[in-house]
């Protein structure tokens, strides 16, 4: 039987050779400073911290060791928010309790500051775009990387700590938070129908881009462009190759990148392949 790092791994692959996934980077096309090759290269990188994660190793550590694998071996950030979302994850599912919302969430209660300065030190490998933190809070911007861990050992900053603060403005951060309601529900709308999975894991990428804005382009562009796209993805019927097609082919034109929305789609690649609701 498969370890849940090396279904973690398959999830990976899985989501990046889904195809058309609009406006991320698929085995059809890549974006200008990201290719396909780098997202094969970045799961094979990340396997290391996963293995970790499956064996007991402390949460912050297996995620600071995978983000590390996956930055070397990628030559830059390719999936940072996945890892981070597949982390309590892969622990939850290697332990004799079955995977589910609760045993996710168990683990996210049990992080710590150590947690939580293993994934600042993250940062030294790779850069995310995030929102400028309240003012308080400046002190643990992630941008700072391992300058930040002070503070955060200062005021007994928890890993758990850290995701509630970001999760009003930050779709992983929510799910952590959030009892990983959307990634269980992917995992629930994979199993369903008897396509191919990578038609299937296609199909509910729009389905999880018309649901919710993606945070990442409420970020990187703003609110009302992060609509904008989940108002064009909702009119689209998920069997309409032709129209999806277009609309990945705009959105990279565009420079518009839901990348929350793939990191959402391997989390729910991951529950479901746990589950044995799909196959590859």
């Amino acid at each position: 039987m498969d370890t849940s790092a090396a279904l973690a791994e398959r999830a990976l692959l899985l989501e990046v050779a889904a195809t058309p996934t609009p406006g991320n980077v698929d085995r059809e096309r890549d974006l200008p400073d990201l290719h396909f090759d780098q997202f094969l290269a970045g799961a094979s990188g990340a396997r290391a911290g996963l293995d970790e994660l499956a064996l007991g190793s402390p949460l912050g550590e297996g995620l600071e060791t995978a983000v590390g694998g996956m930055a070397r071996a990628a030559g830059t950030n390719t999936q940072f928010g996945s890892l981070l979302l597949l982390a309590p994850l892969v622990r939850a599912a290697a332990s004799d309790d079955a995977l589910t919302p609760a045993t996710a969430t168990d683990v996210v209660a049990a992080t710590t500051v150590d947690d939580a300065a293993a994934f600042y030190r993250c940062f030294e490998y790779v850069d995310v775009r995030v929102d400028d933190p309240p003012a308080d809070m400046e002190p643990l911007d992630v941008r700072r990387g391992a300058d930040a861990v002070p503070a955060v050992r200062d005021r007994g900053v928890t890993l758990a700590d850290v995701m509630a603060s970001a999760a009003d403005r930050d779709g992983i951060a929510a799910e952590w938070v959030g009892e990983f309601e959307r990634t269980f529900d992917a995992a629930d709308r994979l199993a369903e129908g008897n396509e191919p999975i990578g038609q299937r894991a296609s199909r509910v990428h729009l389905e999880l881009l018309a649901r919710e804005p993606d945070t990442l382009v409420a970020t990187k562009h703003d609110v009302a462009t992060a609509e904008d796209v989940r108002e064009r993805a909702a009119a689209i019927a998920p069997d309409d190759a032709d129209a999806v097609r277009t609309f990945a082919e705009e959105l990279i034109d565009r420079g518009i990148n839901p990348g929350t929305t793939a990191d959402l789609l391997a989390g729910g690649l991951f529950v479901a392949l746990v589950r044995e609701e799909v196959s590859s």
